[in-house]
């Protein structure tokens, strides 16, 4: 029987990872209010809220299931976590045209951080999983 990565301890991470971010993007709006899209915290929840979507599609009820079955909920979360991302991006793009550039910018950075955390918080996670499934 295999384990799973637990989805408490990863949306515990995600959700400490979100408050640095909002306090960063606050942190900026304050320094730089003419770079910054007053439209930041709305882009940290949103990926807060996309995130852990895309975390219960690939980690929900895992047990028993190979190594393909996360594979591909994985590349489905990528690709909904996307398209999800194109859309808001895109309708806010259009709906502010003012803010269209500032907040294009703030929402490719921040979506590149999300990606990057996420993938070294689930690689760890495998890893340690790993070693605990080596020991038994």
């Amino acid at each position: 029987m295999s384990q799973k990565i637990p989805i408490k301890k990863f949306s515990f991470r995600i959700l400490v990872f979100s408050v640095v971010v909002a306090a960063l993007t606050v942190l900026f709006q304050w320094l730089c209010p003419t770079y910054a899209s007053p439209a930041l915290p709305f882009i940290v929840l949103f990926f807060l809220i996309i995130t852990l979507f895309s975390l219960y599609i690939v980690l929900r009820d895992s047990s028993g299931k190979a190594g393909k079955q996360f594979v591909s909920n994985y590349m489905l979360s990528r690709v909904v976590k996307l398209l999800s991302c194109l859309l808001f991006l895109v309708l806010y793009m259009v709906l502010n045209k003012k803010d269209a550039w500032r907040f294009a910018i703030a929402f490719l950075i921040i979506y590149f951080l999300y990606a990057i955390v996420e993938v070294i918080v689930l690689k760890k996670e495998n890893e340690e999983l790993g070693k605990q499934e080596k020991t038994k």
